[in-house]
């Protein structure tokens, strides 16, 4: 079976490149790197899919998009029965919650925030909304961690690999003692051989 990521630098494709190192599958990478100015990704994307955006993965030539599809496939298919709840379970529903609150809701004012960055004092209008809405997303996923350090049940899922970039994110923006819990969390996926390695592959992540 012939995996691809199409890795994009600084991007939430290190966390497939995560997931994939802890579920001990081969692959390959295809790397892309952002315009220095614009921070956009390449055009070449393009020709993966029409949008251009990273990560994308083919496993034998079927190209599959967004990262929770991504998550989910690979945990199903290469997780040994680990890394995903058992079906029909309230965790189950649980962790489907999170796998889309990961990119649904908790990206949005990630990106905001980024977009509106460029815009100088234009963005002052929109500053404070967009405060208010990354303390409550990020405070969420303070309350929400269990004393385990996982987001489902007592160990790893695709639930921890999805939220595993908003809670770098918050460490990034220098939150890291405001949430305790998310600076933790994060300690322990940096910690482990598998992410390291996927950090060693992937290259540029954000100076981490």
């Amino acid at each position: 079976m012939a995996i691809v990521v199409h890795h994009l630098n600084n991007s939430r494709s290190q966390r497939i490149l995560w997931l994939l190192e802890e579920l001990g599958v081969d692959y390959g990478i295809r790397r892309y790197v952002r315009d220095a100015v614009t921070n956009l990704a390449p055009d070449a994307l393009k020709a993966v899919h029409p949008l251009g955006k990273s990560p994308l993965v083919e496993i034998d030539g079927r190209v599959i998009e967004e990262s929770g599809a991504i998550v989910q496939t690979l945990c199903e298919r290469f997780g040994g029965g680990k890394w995903l709840p058992i079906p029909g379970t309230d965790e189950a529903l649980r962790h489907l919650e999170l796998m889309h609150f990961a990119e649904g809701s908790a990206m949005t004012p990630i990106l905001l925030q980024l977009y509106t960055s460029r815009l100088g004092e234009a963005a002052a209008p929109l500053t404070p909304r967009i405060d208010e809405q990354l303390a409550a997303h990020f405070g969420y996923m303070e309350q929400i961690l269990r004393p385990s350090g996982h987001f489902i049940g007592d160990d790893w899922t695709g639930a921890d690999v999805m939220l595993s970039f908003p809670a770098e994110i918050a460490l990034m923006q220098g939150r890291g003692a405001q949430y305790p819990r998310l600076s933790a969390f994060v300690a322990s996926i940096h910690a482990r051989p598998a992410w390291q390695a996927a950090r060693a592959k992937g290259g540029d992540y954000f100076g981490m």
